[in-house]
């Protein structure tokens, strides 16, 4: 081995050294062991010295054990600190494994999020698919097309948030009102025969009491295909409640006016609570129903303002309150506490 060689190979063990202590890739005893101990890389490249000429040993010998205490050094330097650390960890006060361990507290969905789901199930169940549409609406999808025109007595019934904001016709675009809106969307893209569901929030300007609200949520529910009836209806509207709140509720339908279907109705649902046994009851009021729904026939015109022939199609749609339902479920008589974040309601339907 020539000088130049044995100079080379010392740089080399050197870096190698140094760069396993920059990159943290190394213990004490692992840098002791490979370039240190009695086989380590450098202590065999000092014993290389006997074969290089005896006027050129003495100078690299120097440059040998120069580096040995350099890497020494280093080495024990790194053992101090481990032997600090050690000491810190041994004297610091022992964890007690036989103690219980902290239950933390489990967060659980929010009583109207569970509604949607059960009733997002149930259509789920009966064939619907989930549709879905935007919050800020224009005139067309929120009246017009739902066979409210202008100056139409219904509209007084639906006092409604404006945005500052026009639509492609120039008229203001507003928050909507009714979900009622996904059924027009859905109508425009899609042909018949389809059978959708949408649960959603809508806004309407409206005093806050504890039977209303200026936002809350709604399901609306399309069926729309050839020679579709009332029977249709009817027993869509009974299988659903009956997943909803038990196989032992019984519905009725009392005619009503909705603007988008004819012929409507409302949709009674016997009183879960006093099974219509009670003339006390706080829920029913004693008469042993609740009205929960209302429904319909899609109006013609409704059909007609989507493009569809209602000569050809007909179809069914059913819309409620989510908060009315979830004060069912849950047994809550106030829809404003889904919005007060009071504890004591909220852990009621983990």
């Amino acid at each position: 081995m020539t000088p130049e060689e044995w100079k080379g190979k010392l740089s080399a063990i050197k870096d190698s050294f140094s760069s396993l202590i920059s990159e943290h890739k190394a213990d004490y005893e692992t840098l002791y062991q490979r370039f240190l101990g009695r086989k380590g890389e450098l202590s065999l490249l000092l014993r290389d010295l006997k074969d290089i000429a005896a006027e050129e040993r003495r100078n690299l010998g120097v440059l040998g054990n120069a580096a040995k205490q350099e890497l020494t050094a280093a080495a024990e330097k790194i053992k101090s600190a481990i032997d600090a650390h050690n000491q810190r960890c041994s004297s610091a006060p022992a964890i007690d494994i036989t103690l219980p361990g902290v239950n933390f507290p489990k967060g659980s969905l929010h009583p109207l999020t569970q509604t949607m789901d059960r009733i997002s199930g149930a259509f789920l169940r009966l064939g619907f698919s989930l549709a879905s549409g935007p919050l800020v609406e224009d005139d067309w999808h929120c009246f017009e097309a739902l066979n409210f025109p202008e100056c139409h007595p219904a509209r007084d019934m639906q006092d409604t948030f404006y945005v500052n904001a026009k639509d492609d016709r120039g008229k203001d675009k507003l928050l909507r009102t009714q979900t009622s809106t996904v059924q027009i969307r859905v109508m425009e893209k899609q042909n018949p025969p389809l059978r959708v569901f949408h649960p959603g929030r809508v806004f309407r300007n409206e005093a806050v009491d504890a039977s209303h609200a200026f936002a809350f949520h709604q399901v609306e529910g399309l069926y729309v295909d050839k020679n579709v009836t009332m029977a249709d209806l009817k027993w869509t509207v009974d299988a659903f409640m009956k997943d909803l709140f038990g196989s032992s509720v019984r519905t009725r339908f009392n005619p009503s006016y909705f603007p988008f279907v004819e012929p409507g109705a409302e949709v009674d649902m016997s009183c879960i609570f006093c099974k219509g046994q009670s003339e006390h009851c706080p829920v029913c009021k004693g008469t042993g129903w609740l009205e929960l729904l209302g429904s319909g026939m899609v109006h013609p015109n409704v059909l007609k303002a989507c493009g569809h022939d209602p000569e050809v199609w007909s179809g069914f749609a059913f819309g409620c309150g989510i908060e009315r339902f979830a004060m069912l479920l849950y047994g809550i008589n106030d829809m404003r506490m889904f919005f007060e974040n009071d504890f004591r309601i909220l852990e009621q339907v983990r």
